[in-house]
């Protein structure tokens, strides 16, 4: 999942209660066609582009050509993430949404365990090409294990370090960082004059899972024991959240400031020069957004511990990224199974992906020498080496939600000059287990 567009600042948990509601989309007014009379499909898009019209401009074209092609209409929305988990579970509940739609791939598994979306089963697969057409990290992250996945990899996208070369430059910084001791030695230069050593995106509760998942990889914790129960409160997962609270608290290399981002802020921050570094995936539209050419920001694999990126406790991403799925009562299954086929062919994998600067996760198209870039080069060695899946659990979408919040709360602690010890961690990090669904 993306979280320079998906900033699921208030993801809600799947046992809520929500109301029963049409969310709009083909098949909640007859609209939708069906395999008969395949006349409309109806599509949510994830927000990928620096804002919603930014998007609408990318993939209008591109369904118009599809139409052109197959006499099937696609509607579009352009959902925002704030929004989205909100409308896709309402629509779960409902039975009404979509027939096609784009999710986090984080969320694979809790939007497979509400039974909603369609299976992808070997007969599914065949009517896009196969299976075999994706890469291996991202079908990883396509739902549970030991069952069909829930939806198909549309853009791979995995979490670098971009660093300013002005404010390097600047502060006479030679390299960048490829070490977490190099960060904060680096961070503490850059940090000076109403300038910050790297951006953070404290309220945004993805984000923040994102971050302490990568650390407690490090750490050598999951946050999940092997048969799926939450395990929030081991020393790896403290001192995995600790470690990247300190980065305001104990380090002072961010701003207090950040404990309030959750709409990109800090991306804007790297642009203006306020920032020295951010965390982040495929940022750079958003970059040329704010006026920042490519010629002055650089970017390396995220950093480790020590040595080089690799497996176990030198992972440095989540495997990020969207996934494309079907809603299982689509009254146009065969004009949706043509939808995902086109927006997975070579063509479109290798137009839209690098019209939104992520990597195609099918094999063919990843080969086409524009993803042969530098910058998307750290991104494709990184998934390919030494990225990991979050946990592909029901219960995702709840521990993105409670410890997003703890880590959120320990921001403003540390924004407020309050101590975030060890002791404090792990008391946010039991409050949030006990939240979490009982097994």
């Amino acid at each position: 999942m993306r979280t320079s567009r998906a900033a699921v600042t208030g993801a809600v948990t799947l046992s809520l209660v929500l109301t029963a509601t049409a969310c709009g989309g083909g098949t909640a007014d007859g609209s939708g066609g069906s395999d008969s009379r395949p006349r409309t499909l109806t599509y949510w898009a994830t927000n990928q582009g620096p804002g919603l019209e930014a998007d609408k401009k990318v993939l209008r074209p591109e369904l118009d050509k599809f139409e052109k092609r197959t006499g099937i209409k696609v509607e579009l929305e352009v959902i925002p993430w704030s929004d989205l988990l909100n409308r896709i579970l309402t629509a779960t509940t409902s039975g009404q949404g979509p027939d096609v739609l784009n999710i986090g791939n984080t969320w694979s598994a809790s939007l497979q365990s509400t039974g909603a979306l369609l299976p992808w089963d070997a007969k599914n697969f065949g009517a896009i090409g196969g299976r075999d057409r994706f890469v291996d990290s991202a079908l990883g992250s396509t739902g549970a294990p030991g069952q069909d996945p829930a939806a198909v990899p549309l853009y791979s996208m995995a979490y670098a370090l971009y660093y300013n070369k002005k404010m390097f430059a600047d502060a006479g910084i030679a390299k960048p960082p490829a070490t977490w001791a190099e960060v904060d030695a680096a961070g503490r230069k850059l940090s000076r004059d109403g300038k910050w050593g790297i951006g953070v995106e404290g309220s945004n509760l993805s984000n923040n899972i994102h971050q302490v998942f990568v650390l407690g990889k490090q750490h050598g914790a999951d946050f999940f024991t092997p048969d799926g129960k939450p395990d929030f409160t081991s020393d790896g997962a403290v001192a995995a959240v600790k470690q990247y609270v300190d980065l305001m608290g104990a380090s002072k290399i961010v701003a207090p400031g950040n404990a309030e981002y959750a709409q990109n802020q800090s991306l804007s921050d790297f642009a203006k020069n306020r920032t020295g570094m951010v965390l982040w995936q495929t940022p750079s539209q958003t970059f040329a957004a704010q006026g920042m050419k490519p010629e002055e920001w650089g970017v390396v694999p995220a950093p480790v511990p020590s040595g080089a990126p690799g497996r176990g406790t030198r992972t440095n991403s989540m495997v990020a990224g969207i996934n494309i799925s079907v809603f299982k009562n689509t009254r146009n299954l065969d004009g949706a199974l043509k939808f995902v086929k086109f927006m997975t062919g070579d063509e479109e994998q290798i137009l839209l992906n690098k019209a939104y600067g992520s990597v195609p996760p099918v094999k063919t198209a990843q080969a086409d020498p524009a993803f042969g870039t530098a910058s998307l080069a750290v991104i494709r060695d990184t998934l390919a080496r030494s990225a990991s899946a979050l946990p592909q659990v029901p219960e995702e979408s709840q521990f993105e939600t409670v410890v997003g919040t703890a880590v959120k709360e320990l921001f403003a602690d540390a924004a407020a000059g309050r101590p975030v010890t060890a002791e404090s961690v792990r008391a946010k990090l039991d409050k949030a287990q006990q939240q979490m669904p009982k097994k």
